[in-house]
């Protein structure tokens, strides 16, 4: 079965570093798109820290050096904006004006062109420093002292981007020569969406998926830990049924003793034992190593 390619034809130039940029370029390159990117003479750092990484986030992707800086990498970059439909980039508005390539700039220079600019803060706030830490930690997602799993407004973010490469292309085929846009991508915003759960109450510790439902937790077992996810009413009673715990409504998904009789149940058994319950019941449980 041929794979669904929506942004076939549309070709892209990045200049954004690190991980926000390449991510969004990986998966518009995965859209269909032809992607290429100049990157300064010292290369992306990511190349660096984590060649892995690199690699897979370039994946078919036409990697040029251009120093922007110079004019022979300014000839270079306009010769690829000639005949490119989005520019993607990660700098912030200072540094973009600072290489000639503030929007009305470029604009002028080439009218046809989208750019899809990546920053940290939107609108003004687009000069402030900042990572994905901090973007997490104002939107509450960083609730303890211990790092988030992985860089979740990074990679928000980035879904945001390559949404906005295809929004570009949407606005393309509306008129058949159209006006290039200007699309904002904030990591902080990203930040925001993904963190609505928790604004909503959803994932607060009195939440339904924030440990207050005795079926949606993650319990220590004998060799590890087990995820829990039984919240619906139907998997709640199969597994209370299970554990040999009385009554499953949400009343007593909510009490403590169901709490505390489901937590005596896991730890008494080992991650096999689950791992074969899980099947055997149509359970929504995953173990852990601890």
């Amino acid at each position: 079965m041929p794979r669904f390619a929506p942004l076939q034809g549309l070709r892209i130039l990045s200049l954004a570093l690190n991980l926000p940029g390449p991510a969004a370029l990986m998966r518009c390159r995965r859209f269909g798109a032809t992607c290429t990117k100049l990157e300064p003479p010292a290369g992306d750092p990511m190349g660096r820290y984590n060649p892995g990484a690199y690699v897979e986030l370039h994946e078919g992707v036409q990697v040029l050096q251009a120093d922007l800086k110079t004019e022979e990498g300014q000839q270079l970059l306009h010769r690829e904006l000639e005949r490119t439909d989005v520019l993607l980039t990660s700098f912030r508005p200072s540094a973009l004006a600072k290489l000639g390539l503030a929007w009305p700039e470029l604009h002028a220079r080439h009218p046809a062109l989208s750019q899809v600019a990546i920053v940290g803060g939107p609108g003004d706030r687009a000069e402030e420093p900042g990572h994905d830490l901090t973007y997490l930690a104002q939107n509450g997602l960083v609730p303890g002292l211990e790092l988030p799993a992985t860089l979740y407004a990074d990679m928000g973010g980035s879904l945001m981007a390559s949404e906005a490469v295809l929004q570009a292309a949407l606005h393309r085929l509306g008129a058949p020569h159209p006006e290039g846009l200007y699309l904002e991508v904030a990591l902080s915003d990203a930040a925001a969406y993904l963190g609505l759960p928790r604004r909503w109450g959803l994932t607060q510790p009195s939440g339904a998926v924030g440990g207050a439902h005795a079926g949606y937790r993650v319990y220590p077992c004998r060799d590890g830990r087990v995820a829990v996810a039984a919240l619906e009413p139907h998997f709640a009673a199969r597994l209370c049924e299970a554990a040999g715990v009385q009554g499953s409504d949400m009343k007593a998904m909510f009490a403590p003793a169901t709490h505390d009789a489901l937590a005596a149940f896991f730890a008494s058994r080992t991650r096999a034992e689950l791992d074969s319950l899980a099947t055997q019941k149509d359970l929504p449980i995953h173990t852990m190593a601890g």
